[in-house]
Protein backbone atom coordinates (compact mmCIF):
# COMPACT_ATOMS: atom_id res chain seq x y z
CA UNK A 1 0.00 0.00 0.00
CA UNK A 2 1.43 3.62 -1.31
CA UNK A 3 1.39 7.00 1.27
CA UNK A 4 1.70 9.91 1.37
CA UNK A 5 1.54 13.03 3.38
CA UNK A 6 -0.54 16.43 3.31
CA UNK A 7 -1.21 19.62 5.56
CA UNK A 8 -5.04 19.61 4.58
CA UNK A 9 -7.23 16.45 3.65
CA UNK A 10 -11.04 17.18 2.81
CA UNK A 11 -13.71 14.23 2.36
CA UNK A 12 -16.30 15.19 -0.12
CA UNK A 13 -17.00 16.95 -3.23
CA UNK A 14 -19.45 19.38 -2.20
CA UNK A 15 -19.98 22.73 -1.53
CA UNK A 16 -18.78 22.28 2.46
CA UNK A 17 -15.09 20.95 0.87
CA UNK A 18 -14.46 23.02 -2.16
CA UNK A 19 -15.31 26.41 -0.39
CA UNK A 20 -13.04 25.01 2.91
CA UNK A 21 -10.58 24.19 0.03
CA UNK A 22 -10.82 27.79 -1.71
CA UNK A 23 -10.20 29.33 1.54
CA UNK A 24 -7.45 27.99 3.08
CA UNK A 25 -5.15 28.31 -0.79
CA UNK A 26 -6.01 32.05 -0.58
CA UNK A 27 -4.85 31.87 2.70
CA UNK A 28 -1.85 30.31 2.33
CA UNK A 29 -0.92 28.64 -1.20
CA UNK A 30 1.97 26.70 0.48
CA UNK A 31 -0.30 24.32 2.06
CA UNK A 32 -0.80 20.86 0.53
CA UNK A 33 -4.51 20.07 -0.22
CA UNK A 34 -5.96 16.99 -0.85
CA UNK A 35 -9.85 16.61 -1.45
CA UNK A 36 -11.61 12.71 -1.70
CA UNK A 37 -14.47 12.38 -3.45
CA UNK A 38 -16.29 8.98 -3.48
CA UNK A 39 -18.64 9.45 -6.97
CA UNK A 40 -16.49 10.11 -10.38
CA UNK A 41 -17.66 13.60 -10.04
CA UNK A 42 -17.66 16.90 -7.82
CA UNK A 43 -20.98 17.83 -6.21
CA UNK A 44 -23.40 15.22 -7.42
CA UNK A 45 -25.00 14.59 -3.88
CA UNK A 46 -27.02 17.56 -2.07
CA UNK A 47 -25.08 20.15 -3.85
CA UNK A 48 -25.96 18.80 -6.89
CA UNK A 49 -28.25 21.51 -8.78
CA UNK A 50 -31.62 19.39 -8.74
CA UNK A 51 -31.04 17.62 -5.15
CA UNK A 52 -31.78 21.13 -3.83
CA UNK A 53 -34.22 24.34 -3.86
CA UNK A 54 -31.31 26.18 -5.09
CA UNK A 55 -32.84 28.48 -2.78
CA UNK A 56 -30.41 31.23 -1.22
CA UNK A 57 -31.82 31.03 2.16
CA UNK A 58 -31.34 34.80 3.91
CA UNK A 59 -35.14 33.61 5.50
CA UNK A 60 -37.03 36.59 3.69
CA UNK A 61 -39.60 33.83 2.81
CA UNK A 62 -39.23 30.25 4.87
CA UNK A 63 -41.50 30.55 7.50
CA UNK A 64 -39.87 28.30 9.51
CA UNK A 65 -36.77 30.43 10.67
CA UNK A 66 -39.36 32.72 12.92
CA UNK A 67 -41.43 30.99 15.68
CA UNK A 68 -43.94 32.84 18.18
CA UNK A 69 -43.14 33.25 21.58
CA UNK A 70 -45.04 32.56 24.56
CA UNK A 71 -46.24 36.38 24.68
CA UNK A 72 -47.90 36.49 21.16
CA UNK A 73 -44.26 38.23 20.07
CA UNK A 74 -42.68 37.04 16.92
CA UNK A 75 -38.92 35.64 18.14
CA UNK A 76 -36.78 36.47 14.98
CA UNK A 77 -33.03 35.61 16.15
CA UNK A 78 -32.57 32.05 13.44
CA UNK A 79 -33.83 34.61 10.53
CA UNK A 80 -31.30 37.50 11.18
CA UNK A 81 -28.92 35.23 12.56
CA UNK A 82 -29.12 33.45 8.53
CA UNK A 83 -29.67 36.23 6.76
CA UNK A 84 -26.05 37.29 8.39
CA UNK A 85 -24.41 34.27 7.49
CA UNK A 86 -25.88 34.04 3.63
CA UNK A 87 -24.72 37.85 3.15
CA UNK A 88 -21.31 36.10 4.21
CA UNK A 89 -21.16 34.11 1.66
CA UNK A 90 -22.01 36.77 -1.15
CA UNK A 91 -19.39 38.87 -0.36
CA UNK A 92 -17.50 35.58 -0.74
CA UNK A 93 -18.95 35.16 -3.75
CA UNK A 94 -18.51 38.55 -4.83
CA UNK A 95 -14.74 38.68 -3.81
CA UNK A 96 -14.57 35.53 -6.58
CA UNK A 97 -16.46 36.80 -8.99
CA UNK A 98 -13.90 39.78 -9.24
CA UNK A 99 -10.93 37.66 -9.19
CA UNK A 100 -12.14 35.92 -12.32
CA UNK A 101 -12.37 32.57 -10.01
CA UNK A 102 -16.01 32.01 -10.25
CA UNK A 103 -17.77 33.01 -13.97
CA UNK A 104 -20.15 35.31 -15.14
CA UNK A 105 -22.73 35.62 -11.92
CA UNK A 106 -25.65 33.82 -14.04
CA UNK A 107 -23.97 31.18 -14.51
CA UNK A 108 -24.65 30.28 -10.81
CA UNK A 109 -26.91 32.66 -9.12
CA UNK A 110 -29.92 34.74 -10.79
CA UNK A 111 -32.23 37.31 -8.95
CA UNK A 112 -35.47 35.49 -8.03
CA UNK A 113 -37.88 37.20 -5.55
CA UNK A 114 -38.70 35.61 -2.22
CA UNK A 115 -41.68 35.29 -1.32
CA UNK A 116 -43.94 34.09 1.47
CA UNK A 117 -47.69 32.94 0.84
CA UNK A 118 -50.45 31.70 3.12
CA UNK A 119 -54.58 31.36 3.02
CA UNK A 120 -57.02 31.43 6.19
CA UNK A 121 -57.42 33.87 8.47
CA UNK A 122 -55.40 32.90 11.30
CA UNK A 123 -52.30 32.38 8.65
CA UNK A 124 -52.76 35.63 7.38
CA UNK A 125 -52.70 37.23 10.75
CA UNK A 126 -49.61 35.18 11.42
CA UNK A 127 -47.78 36.31 8.27
CA UNK A 128 -48.88 39.82 8.81
CA UNK A 129 -47.43 39.80 12.42
CA UNK A 130 -44.02 38.09 11.26
CA UNK A 131 -43.88 40.78 8.30
CA UNK A 132 -44.11 43.40 10.97
CA UNK A 133 -41.51 42.34 13.35
CA UNK A 134 -39.17 41.69 10.43
CA UNK A 135 -39.38 44.93 8.18
CA UNK A 136 -38.52 46.51 11.55
CA UNK A 137 -35.18 45.12 11.21
CA UNK A 138 -32.52 46.95 8.85
CA UNK A 139 -31.84 43.23 7.53
CA UNK A 140 -35.80 43.12 6.06
CA UNK A 141 -36.43 46.46 5.60
CA UNK A 142 -37.50 46.00 2.04
CA UNK A 143 -40.11 43.13 2.77
CA UNK A 144 -43.00 43.83 0.98
CA UNK A 145 -46.70 42.89 2.72
CA UNK A 146 -50.37 42.66 0.96
CA UNK A 147 -53.51 41.15 1.10
CA UNK A 148 -54.81 42.82 -2.03
CA UNK A 149 -55.47 39.97 -4.47
CA UNK A 150 -54.68 42.75 -7.15
CA UNK A 151 -50.98 42.97 -6.26
CA UNK A 152 -50.92 39.46 -5.38
CA UNK A 153 -52.16 38.88 -9.01
CA UNK A 154 -48.77 41.07 -10.20
CA UNK A 155 -46.82 38.70 -7.91
CA UNK A 156 -47.79 35.56 -8.43
CA UNK A 157 -49.51 35.19 -11.54
CA UNK A 158 -49.55 31.47 -11.72
CA UNK A 159 -50.72 30.80 -8.11
CA UNK A 160 -53.76 33.59 -8.23
CA UNK A 161 -55.04 32.25 -11.73
CA UNK A 162 -58.44 31.20 -11.19
CA UNK A 163 -58.33 31.31 -7.51
CA UNK A 164 -61.90 31.58 -5.84
CA UNK A 165 -62.00 34.68 -3.65
CA UNK A 166 -63.50 33.42 -1.19
CA UNK A 167 -60.74 32.91 1.42
CA UNK A 168 -58.31 35.25 3.22
CA UNK A 169 -55.18 35.14 1.05
CA UNK A 170 -51.59 37.17 2.20
CA UNK A 171 -47.78 37.19 0.81
CA UNK A 172 -44.51 39.03 1.51
CA UNK A 173 -41.64 39.90 -0.67
CA UNK A 174 -38.34 40.62 -1.09
CA UNK A 175 -37.28 41.06 -4.63
CA UNK A 176 -33.76 40.46 -4.24
CA UNK A 177 -33.77 37.18 -3.45
CA UNK A 178 -31.65 34.41 -5.30
CA UNK A 179 -31.38 31.42 -6.90
CA UNK A 180 -28.21 29.44 -6.31
CA UNK A 181 -26.66 26.65 -8.25
CA UNK A 182 -24.06 25.22 -5.59
CA UNK A 183 -23.28 22.58 -7.88
CA UNK A 184 -21.90 25.14 -10.25
CA UNK A 185 -20.23 27.04 -7.57
CA UNK A 186 -18.37 23.73 -6.58
CA UNK A 187 -17.92 22.50 -9.76
CA UNK A 188 -15.86 25.76 -10.89
CA UNK A 189 -14.05 26.25 -7.51
CA UNK A 190 -12.93 22.70 -7.91
CA UNK A 191 -11.68 23.60 -11.11
CA UNK A 192 -9.71 26.46 -10.29
CA UNK A 193 -8.26 24.30 -7.39
CA UNK A 194 -6.97 21.27 -9.10
CA UNK A 195 -5.00 23.92 -11.15
CA UNK A 196 -3.05 25.00 -8.14
CA UNK A 197 -0.15 23.37 -7.91
CA UNK A 198 -0.44 21.92 -4.19
CA UNK A 199 -3.95 20.50 -4.43
CA UNK A 200 -5.15 17.51 -5.43
CA UNK A 201 -8.42 15.93 -6.18
CA UNK A 202 -9.11 12.45 -6.30
CA UNK A 203 -12.61 10.94 -7.38
CA UNK A 204 -14.06 7.74 -7.34
CA UNK A 205 -11.66 7.03 -3.83
CA UNK A 206 -13.84 6.44 -0.34
CA UNK A 207 -12.69 6.70 2.72
CA UNK A 208 -12.00 3.01 4.38
CA UNK A 209 -10.48 3.91 7.54
CA UNK A 210 -9.12 7.04 10.14
CA UNK A 211 -6.59 6.46 12.79
CA UNK A 212 -4.93 9.41 15.01
CA UNK A 213 -1.08 8.71 14.77
CA UNK A 214 0.82 9.26 17.51
CA UNK A 215 2.37 13.03 16.55
CA UNK A 216 -1.60 14.34 16.38
CA UNK A 217 -1.82 13.62 12.60
CA UNK A 218 -4.14 11.06 11.15
CA UNK A 219 -4.12 8.24 8.93
CA UNK A 220 -6.60 7.85 6.41
CA UNK A 221 -6.95 4.87 4.26
CA UNK A 222 -8.66 5.56 0.94
CA UNK A 223 -9.45 3.16 -1.70
CA UNK A 224 -10.38 3.77 -5.32
CA UNK A 225 -13.03 1.81 -7.57
CA UNK A 226 -10.27 -0.76 -8.49
CA UNK A 227 -9.51 -1.59 -4.87
CA UNK A 228 -6.09 0.28 -4.82
CA UNK A 229 -5.72 1.27 -1.33
CA UNK A 230 -3.25 4.31 -0.38
CA UNK A 231 -2.80 6.28 2.91
CA UNK A 232 -2.54 9.37 3.15
CA UNK A 233 -1.71 11.26 6.15
CA UNK A 234 -2.96 14.81 7.55
CA UNK A 235 -2.69 17.12 10.28
CA UNK A 236 -6.02 18.55 9.12
CA UNK A 237 -9.61 16.28 8.38
CA UNK A 238 -12.44 17.94 7.16
CA UNK A 239 -15.36 15.57 6.69
CA UNK A 240 -17.80 17.64 4.43
CA UNK A 241 -19.61 14.88 3.32
CA UNK A 242 -23.02 15.44 3.76
CA UNK A 243 -25.43 12.46 5.15
CA UNK A 244 -21.88 10.72 5.10
CA UNK A 245 -20.13 12.27 7.54
CA UNK A 246 -21.88 10.65 10.23
CA UNK A 247 -20.39 7.60 9.97
CA UNK A 248 -16.86 8.98 9.05
CA UNK A 249 -17.05 11.11 12.18
CA UNK A 250 -17.57 7.78 13.98
CA UNK A 251 -15.07 6.13 12.19
CA UNK A 252 -12.49 8.90 13.69
CA UNK A 253 -13.19 7.78 17.31
CA UNK A 254 -12.98 11.46 18.57
CA UNK A 255 -14.59 12.21 21.83
CA UNK A 256 -16.78 14.83 20.69
CA UNK A 257 -18.71 12.67 18.32
CA UNK A 258 -19.68 10.36 21.10
CA UNK A 259 -23.88 10.59 21.07
CA UNK A 260 -24.48 12.13 17.62
CA UNK A 261 -26.65 9.94 15.25
CA UNK A 262 -28.71 10.39 12.07
CA UNK A 263 -32.47 10.87 10.86
CA UNK A 264 -32.45 10.19 7.18
CA UNK A 265 -35.30 12.02 5.71
CA UNK A 266 -35.32 11.62 1.65
CA UNK A 267 -37.08 14.61 -1.16
CA UNK A 268 -38.92 14.63 -4.13
CA UNK A 269 -40.02 17.05 -6.27
CA UNK A 270 -42.44 17.97 -8.90
CA UNK A 271 -40.99 19.11 -11.52
CA UNK A 272 -42.83 21.45 -14.91
CA UNK A 273 -40.31 22.44 -17.75
CA UNK A 274 -43.94 23.68 -20.19
CA UNK A 275 -42.91 26.81 -21.32
CA UNK A 276 -46.26 28.61 -21.02
CA UNK A 277 -46.57 27.09 -17.56
CA UNK A 278 -42.84 28.04 -16.37
CA UNK A 279 -42.84 31.80 -17.90
CA UNK A 280 -46.15 32.75 -16.08
CA UNK A 281 -44.36 31.90 -12.41
CA UNK A 282 -40.90 33.97 -11.48
CA UNK A 283 -40.40 33.58 -7.74
CA UNK A 284 -39.85 31.40 -4.99
CA UNK A 285 -42.69 31.26 -2.82
CA UNK A 286 -43.24 29.31 0.22
CA UNK A 287 -45.99 28.24 2.22
CA UNK A 288 -46.42 26.98 6.24
CA UNK A 289 -45.46 23.23 6.72
CA UNK A 290 -48.14 20.93 7.43
CA UNK A 291 -48.31 20.20 10.91
CA UNK A 292 -45.92 16.88 12.52
CA UNK A 293 -43.46 17.89 8.84
CA UNK A 294 -40.07 18.45 9.17
CA UNK A 295 -38.74 21.65 8.31
CA UNK A 296 -37.26 20.75 4.99
CA UNK A 297 -40.56 19.50 4.02
CA UNK A 298 -41.77 23.54 4.08
CA UNK A 299 -43.86 23.48 0.48
CA UNK A 300 -42.81 25.56 -1.73
CA UNK A 301 -43.25 26.36 -5.63
CA UNK A 302 -39.72 27.61 -6.69
CA UNK A 303 -38.51 28.74 -9.91
CA UNK A 304 -35.43 27.03 -10.94
CA UNK A 305 -32.40 28.25 -13.57
CA UNK A 306 -30.35 24.95 -14.01
CA UNK A 307 -27.38 25.66 -16.32
CA UNK A 308 -29.57 28.03 -18.29
CA UNK A 309 -33.09 26.36 -18.03
CA UNK A 310 -35.93 27.55 -16.23
CA UNK A 311 -38.30 25.12 -14.69
CA UNK A 312 -40.57 24.67 -11.96
CA UNK A 313 -40.10 22.99 -9.06
CA UNK A 314 -42.89 22.28 -6.44
CA UNK A 315 -42.29 20.18 -2.87
CA UNK A 316 -40.16 18.85 -1.47
CA UNK A 317 -42.39 15.64 -0.65
CA UNK A 318 -40.26 13.86 2.21
CA UNK A 319 -39.35 10.06 2.23
CA UNK A 320 -37.75 7.52 4.39
CA UNK A 321 -35.04 5.31 3.54
CA UNK A 322 -32.46 4.61 5.31
CA UNK A 323 -29.46 5.29 3.57
CA UNK A 324 -27.96 8.43 4.18
CA UNK A 325 -26.51 9.49 0.68
CA UNK A 326 -29.00 9.32 -2.39
CA UNK A 327 -25.72 7.05 -3.79
CA UNK A 328 -25.75 5.61 -0.28
CA UNK A 329 -26.33 2.34 0.93
CA UNK A 330 -29.77 1.19 3.09
CA UNK A 331 -27.57 -0.32 5.64
CA UNK A 332 -26.05 3.79 6.28
CA UNK A 333 -28.67 4.00 9.04
CA UNK A 334 -28.26 0.59 10.93
CA UNK A 335 -24.45 0.65 10.92
CA UNK A 336 -24.57 3.96 12.35
CA UNK A 337 -25.82 3.18 15.72
CA UNK A 338 -23.71 2.91 18.58
CA UNK A 339 -24.36 2.73 22.52
CA UNK A 340 -23.46 6.16 22.86
CA UNK A 341 -26.00 7.34 20.67
CA UNK A 342 -28.58 4.07 21.16
CA UNK A 343 -30.85 5.97 23.74
CA UNK A 344 -31.16 9.61 22.15
CA UNK A 345 -32.16 7.67 19.15
CA UNK A 346 -34.97 5.52 20.77
CA UNK A 347 -35.80 8.64 22.67
CA UNK A 348 -36.50 10.17 19.38
CA UNK A 349 -37.99 7.64 17.65
CA UNK A 350 -40.54 7.05 20.53
CA UNK A 351 -41.17 11.44 20.90
CA UNK A 352 -41.34 11.94 17.25
CA UNK A 353 -44.42 9.64 16.38
CA UNK A 354 -46.38 12.77 14.56
CA UNK A 355 -43.06 13.35 12.15
CA UNK A 356 -43.27 9.32 11.47
CA UNK A 357 -47.16 9.36 10.99
CA UNK A 358 -46.16 12.48 8.51
CA UNK A 359 -43.50 10.35 6.76
CA UNK A 360 -45.88 7.16 6.71
CA UNK A 361 -48.17 9.56 4.84
CA UNK A 362 -46.20 11.31 2.36
CA UNK A 363 -44.82 8.11 0.93
CA UNK A 364 -48.37 6.37 0.62
CA UNK A 365 -49.32 9.67 -1.73
CA UNK A 366 -49.86 9.13 -5.32
CA UNK A 367 -49.10 11.32 -8.47
CA UNK A 368 -52.55 12.80 -8.13
CA UNK A 369 -52.32 13.40 -4.37
CA UNK A 370 -48.86 15.19 -4.77
CA UNK A 371 -50.70 17.05 -7.68
CA UNK A 372 -53.30 17.87 -5.51
CA UNK A 373 -50.99 19.61 -2.85
CA UNK A 374 -49.66 21.14 -5.38
CA UNK A 375 -53.11 23.01 -6.61
CA UNK A 376 -53.03 24.63 -3.01
CA UNK A 377 -50.71 26.80 -4.48
CA UNK A 378 -51.42 26.91 -8.15
CA UNK A 379 -55.03 25.52 -8.79
CA UNK A 380 -54.94 24.71 -12.68
CA UNK A 381 -52.36 22.48 -12.60
CA UNK A 382 -52.97 19.23 -14.46
CA UNK A 383 -51.23 16.08 -13.80
CA UNK A 384 -49.61 15.41 -17.06
CA UNK A 385 -47.56 18.79 -17.08
CA UNK A 386 -45.71 17.53 -13.69
CA UNK A 387 -43.34 14.48 -13.50
CA UNK A 388 -41.72 13.29 -10.40
CA UNK A 389 -37.76 13.87 -9.63
CA UNK A 390 -35.91 12.53 -6.61
CA UNK A 391 -33.85 15.06 -4.65
CA UNK A 392 -30.87 14.34 -2.36
CA UNK A 393 -30.81 12.91 0.78
CA UNK A 394 -30.64 14.65 4.45
CA UNK A 395 -29.58 13.37 7.56
CA UNK A 396 -31.29 15.38 10.09
CA UNK A 397 -29.15 15.45 13.56
CA UNK A 398 -29.94 13.35 16.79
CA UNK A 399 -28.06 14.27 19.79
CA UNK A 400 -28.17 13.78 23.88
CA UNK A 401 -30.73 16.22 25.07
CA UNK A 402 -30.53 18.18 28.31
CA UNK A 403 -32.90 15.36 30.21
CA UNK A 404 -31.01 12.55 28.69
CA UNK A 405 -33.40 11.57 26.50
CA UNK A 406 -32.43 12.32 23.01
CA UNK A 407 -33.05 15.86 20.79
CA UNK A 408 -34.00 15.84 16.96
CA UNK A 409 -32.37 19.47 15.44
CA UNK A 410 -32.96 20.54 11.66
CA UNK A 411 -29.84 22.56 11.05
CA UNK A 412 -26.43 22.37 10.43
CA UNK A 413 -23.64 21.73 13.27
CA UNK A 414 -19.81 21.87 12.92
CA UNK A 415 -18.22 19.19 15.36
CA UNK A 416 -14.52 19.72 15.94
CA UNK A 417 -12.09 17.83 17.88
CA UNK A 418 -10.80 19.24 21.01
CA UNK A 419 -6.84 19.34 19.43
CA UNK A 420 -8.74 20.93 16.82
CA UNK A 421 -7.48 18.22 14.10
CA UNK A 422 -10.45 17.53 12.63
CA UNK A 423 -13.28 18.94 11.71
CA UNK A 424 -16.80 17.54 10.40
CA UNK A 425 -20.25 19.45 9.13
CA UNK A 426 -23.71 17.46 10.05
CA UNK A 427 -26.90 18.42 9.37
CA UNK A 428 -29.57 20.24 6.56
CA UNK A 429 -30.70 23.10 5.84
CA UNK A 430 -29.65 26.09 5.85
CA UNK A 431 -26.49 23.95 4.53
CA UNK A 432 -24.98 25.14 1.12
CA UNK A 433 -26.14 28.99 1.84
CA UNK A 434 -24.15 29.42 4.65
CA UNK A 435 -21.06 27.48 4.03
CA UNK A 436 -18.53 30.56 3.77
CA UNK A 437 -19.67 31.59 7.32
CA UNK A 438 -19.78 28.00 8.36
CA UNK A 439 -15.84 27.28 7.27
CA UNK A 440 -14.72 30.03 8.32
CA UNK A 441 -16.24 29.17 12.11
CA UNK A 442 -14.32 25.99 11.38
CA UNK A 443 -10.89 27.63 10.79
CA UNK A 444 -11.30 29.57 13.79
CA UNK A 445 -11.63 26.87 16.29
CA UNK A 446 -9.53 24.51 14.54
CA UNK A 447 -6.58 27.89 13.75
CA UNK A 448 -6.34 29.45 16.23
CA UNK A 449 -3.21 30.62 15.86
CA UNK A 450 -3.10 31.71 12.49
CA UNK A 451 -6.36 32.72 12.26
CA UNK A 452 -5.12 35.66 14.03
CA UNK A 453 -2.01 36.37 12.59
CA UNK A 454 -2.10 39.19 10.52
CA UNK A 455 -1.27 37.77 7.03
CA UNK A 456 -4.72 36.00 7.83
CA UNK A 457 -6.47 38.03 9.19
CA UNK A 458 -6.00 40.96 6.20
CA UNK A 459 -6.30 38.20 3.78
CA UNK A 460 -10.06 37.19 5.44
CA UNK A 461 -11.31 40.83 5.42
CA UNK A 462 -10.37 40.91 1.75
CA UNK A 463 -12.31 38.21 0.63
CA UNK A 464 -14.93 38.62 3.41
CA UNK A 465 -15.42 42.13 4.41
CA UNK A 466 -17.57 42.06 7.43
CA UNK A 467 -15.30 39.97 8.66
CA UNK A 468 -14.82 40.28 12.49
CA UNK A 469 -17.71 42.26 12.76
CA UNK A 470 -21.48 41.74 13.14
CA UNK A 471 -23.91 42.64 10.32
CA UNK A 472 -26.16 42.13 13.14
CA UNK A 473 -25.57 45.16 15.24
CA UNK A 474 -23.61 46.99 12.32
CA UNK A 475 -26.43 48.30 10.08
CA UNK A 476 -23.89 50.59 8.14
CA UNK A 477 -21.76 47.88 7.43
CA UNK A 478 -24.74 45.46 6.28
CA UNK A 479 -26.02 47.90 4.22
CA UNK A 480 -22.32 48.40 2.43
CA UNK A 481 -21.45 44.95 1.44
CA UNK A 482 -25.07 44.46 0.33
CA UNK A 483 -25.03 47.39 -1.86
CA UNK A 484 -21.60 45.88 -3.39
CA UNK A 485 -23.05 42.34 -3.34
CA UNK A 486 -26.21 42.85 -5.37
CA UNK A 487 -24.50 44.74 -7.84
CA UNK A 488 -20.86 42.37 -8.06
CA UNK A 489 -23.77 39.34 -8.58
CA UNK A 490 -26.73 41.22 -10.63
CA UNK A 491 -29.11 40.27 -8.08
CA UNK A 492 -30.71 43.70 -7.70
CA UNK A 493 -34.00 43.91 -9.41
Amino acid sequence: MTSNSVDILLVGGGAMSTTLGMILTQLDPTLTITIVERLDQIAQESTNGWNNAGTGHAAYCELNYTSTKPDGSIDTSKAVDINASFEVSLQYWSYLVENNILPEPSEFINQVPHQSFVWGEKNVADLKARYQAMSALPAFREMEYTEDRDTLAQWMPLIMQNRGDNEPLAATRIQHGSDVNFGAIARNMANHLIKQQNVDIQLSTSVTDITKNKDGSWAVEVANKKGKKQTTNAKFIFLGAGGGALPLLQMSGIEEGNGYGGFPVSGQWLVCDRPDVVDKHFAKVYGAAPIGAPPMSVPHLDTRIIDGKKVLLFGPFAGFTTKFLKNGSVMDLPLSVRLSNLKPMLSVGKNNMDLTRYLIGEVMQSHKDRVESLRNFYPDAQDKDWKLAYAGQRVQIIKEGEQGGGKLEFGTEAIVSKDGSLAALLGASPGASTTVNTMIDILQRSFPERVASDGWQTKLKEMVPSYGQSLVENTDLLLEVRQRTLKTLKLAP
